[in-house]
């Protein structure tokens, strides 16, 4: 079974019962099969390993960055979740064997190189063993390390987190459990409040910077009335992504 992404090579992911190894990669770099390749086109490094970027296949959010051997590769195609090799332990492993936080696999490629692998996962739970949802937290400012306390790229989904654990813990005094003790409709009710401040702001010559304040009111907002029904965020992610392929949204 096959399943595409965009641009370099894909790797087919594969029935566990095929014969290891005869998958067959296609470039997609246009919207045309260019080329086939094999497994053995692959171009591991003088220990038998190849690079493996994970990103989230919904919001293009960086995960992890691993190290895969060839029968590393294989099991990922042939299972449809993330198989590594740890240098560290000199051993296979598969993510979440033991946390729990397995990665189920949408589709790898190979850079144009074919020296680098990018897996595209749906991960469950979290990627990194600190406990945060990526590896990637902990920025570099002139040549010191600053903790990161947010970033754009996952923005949605730690708030789509912290409105979850309001969710299960309701503290005091706490806006987000206010708003959903008080039942979906209040928050119907301030999903309809933030779209209208939002139409008044960007007619009533408020200025950019008040129209970005009222997006984000309305979009913390639709987060919340998400959470409220036990939606998950990625579900319109992945509507969106279906409507954009199917071209129903203008992409000009």
């Amino acid at each position: 079974m096959r399943r595409r992404g965009a641009g370099g090579v894909d790797l087919p992911l594969r029935h566990p019962h095929d014969r290891r190894g005869e998958g067959v990669l296609t470039r997609t770099g246009s919207r045309d099969a260019v080329r086939a390749v094999t497994l053995d086109e692959l171009k591991f490094d003088d220990q038998g390993l190849i690079p493996a970027v994970v990103q989230e296949v919904d919001t293009g959010e960086i995960l992890m960055v691993a190290w895969m051997d060839r029968p590393a590769v294989e099991a990922t195609l042939a299972s449809g979740l993330s198989h590594f090799w740890s240098r560290s332990r000199a051993k296979p492993w598969r993510k979440g064997e033991t946390s729990g936080h397995i990665q189920h696999v949408h589709s790898v490629f190979a850079d144009c190189d074919a020296d680098v692998l990018l897996v595209q996962v749906h991960q469950e739970g979290v990627a990194c063993h600190t406990g945060q949802r990526t590896c990637f937290f902990t920025p570099l400012k002139d040549g010191e390390q600053i903790a990161l306390r947010s970033a754009p790229a996952g923005m949605l989904e730690r708030l789509e987190r912290t409105i979850e654990q309001r969710k299960a813990n309701r503290p005091a005094g706490s806006y987000v459990a206010g708003l959903l003790s008080a039942g979906e409709a209040e928050v119907c009710r301030k999903v309809g409040e933030e779209a209208t401040e939002v139409i008044t702001a960007a007619l009533g010559g408020q200025g950019d910077r008040r129209v970005v304040e009222e997006v984000a009111d309305l979009w913390f907002h639709t987060l919340v009335l998400l959470g409220a029904r036990g939606i998950p965020l990625r579900e319109v992610l992945k509507e969106l992504a279906r409507r954009h392929a199917g071209r129903t949204i203008p992409d000009r």
